[in-house]
């Protein structure tokens, strides 16, 4: 049987909406009064889904609700899902932050858990001593944090300022020491939330180099939370898809973010407008086309794709617009601009069939002033589907080709 570092039984969270714990004087003094005869506390019954988009009547929502699951040892999982759908909360569930309404965690090893910028770090404090700090807690020796000390420092690169108090530090200074303490620090569960986007883009990749490391290198279990699908694709072997508070799905990463992207898909295959006088430039519309002008998110890999974008620039004011094409994990494949002018600008154009080899795509379309303000963002309700009706590379039996199709002159 293999090893399993973490378990999960039944695990639910309820918070209260619009007030600070867990509710008046009055709720409290009824879960007392249940529990003194052995009852259960009688606001569990009650409650609603954590769907953020709509309006409920009860003021307890779950946060989280009768979530399952377990993890291997060794296993690097990436939690991904829609703001909201819970995944921070398991996150302070299972590093202790907070408590549980119902069900069990069973760990097995030390947690070392990165939810916040400084998470664990004493601001009054600098970061040599925060750094043993953060090891005491873990229940490290001295000894031991000591013979990882300067490695820590090293990867953080913050040696100059390491006998300064952590107060003094920017939001990245403080994210490169607060991984750093984590990642290297000997515990068997590294749990790291999307605090990483406060680094910049080198710091990141390192950042993901050594938790892939600690996973694949040391066998050490990750627990990863990011929106960016190409990071949880790079770093991780498994899944869990969250949604409303839900664990909808668990198993191998490729799947949970296939499914994550056919989930948002549906979610927005139309554009929905709302206008906003406020803004100085937005997007009106965003429609995708096929060749007889019918909309559709569906082609084939040979056929041509039309779009028509529409926007209003309200301000005399330099603008251009900014249509990039992305993949399903949000990576940018292309980018074109173009200036618009004041009033209402619509633009048509093609992408070629046959360029895109067959997956998920979307059309992301940006406002701004080149290096002074944007404007207006949308990065929904332009997704498309290219399907394989049989291209070269897949009827020779290929599934991995890449994301453009160019033909190369073969010299033998």
């Amino acid at each position: 049987m293999k090893n399993i570092a973490l378990e999960v039984e039944n695990l639910s969270k309820q918070y209260r909406l619009g007030q600070v714990g867990t509710g008046t004087l009055s709720h409290d003094l009824n879960r007392w009064w249940h529990k003194i005869r052995g009852k259960d506390d009688p606001y569990l019954r009650i409650g609603e889904s954590n769907d953020r988009t709509t309006s409920g009547v009860s003021d307890y929502v779950w946060a989280l609700r009768d979530i399952n699951f377990k993890i291997e040892q060794g296993d690097a999982v990436g939690i991904i899902g829609r703001n909201g759908a819970g995944k921070s909360t398991l996150l302070k569930l299972l590093s202790k932050v907070t408590k549980p309404s119902t069900g069990n965690i069973k760990v097995k090893g030390r947690i070392a858990s990165l939810l916040e910028v400084g998470t664990g770090f004493h601001p009054e404090m600098t970061g040599r001593e925060n750094i043993f700090l953060n090891g005491a807690i873990l229940g490290m020796t001295r000894r031991e944090i000591a013979r990882k000390f300067d490695e820590i420092v090293d990867f953080a690169g913050v040696e100059r300022y390491i006998d300064t108090p952590v107060k003094r530090y920017s939001s990245g200074m403080y994210v490169r020491l607060a991984f750093a303490v984590a990642a290297h620090l000997e515990s068997e569960i590294l749990i790291v939330d999307e605090v990483l986007a406060v680094g910049d883009a080198e710091f990141q990749k390192k950042c993901l180099g050594k938790m892939g490391d600690v996973s694949k290198g040391e066998g050490r279990t990750v627990l990863f939370v990011s929106h960016n699908m190409a990071s949880v694709k790079t770093l991780c072997n498994t899944g869990i898809l969250m949604n409303n508070g839900t664990l909808q799905e668990q198993g191998s990463v490729n799947r949970i973010l296939d499914l994550y992207v056919s989930f948002s898909t549906n979610s927005n295959s139309k554009f929905l407008y709302k206008e906003d006088v406020n803004k100085a430039a937005q997007v009106l519309d965003i429609r995708i086309l096929n060749s007889k002008m019918n909309m559709t998110n569906e082609f084939s890999h040979l056929e041509d794709i039309y779009f028509d974008i529409k926007v209003e620039l309200r301000k005399h004011i330099n603008a251009r617009v900014n249509l990039s094409v992305l993949d399903k994990y949000d990576n940018v494949i292309f980018i074109q601009r173009k200036n618009i002018t004041y009033g209402v600008n619509v633009f048509s154009g093609m992408l070629k069939g046959n360029v895109l080899v067959p997956n998920t795509y979307k059309f992301a379309v940006a406002l701004d002033n080149p290096g002074v303000e944007i404007y207006d963002i949308v990065d929904g309700g332009g997704q498309f589907n290219i399907v394989d009706i049989g291209n070269e590379l897949s009827l020779n039996g290929d599934t991995e080709n890449g994301i453009i199709v160019s033909p190369i002159l073969w010299n033998t």
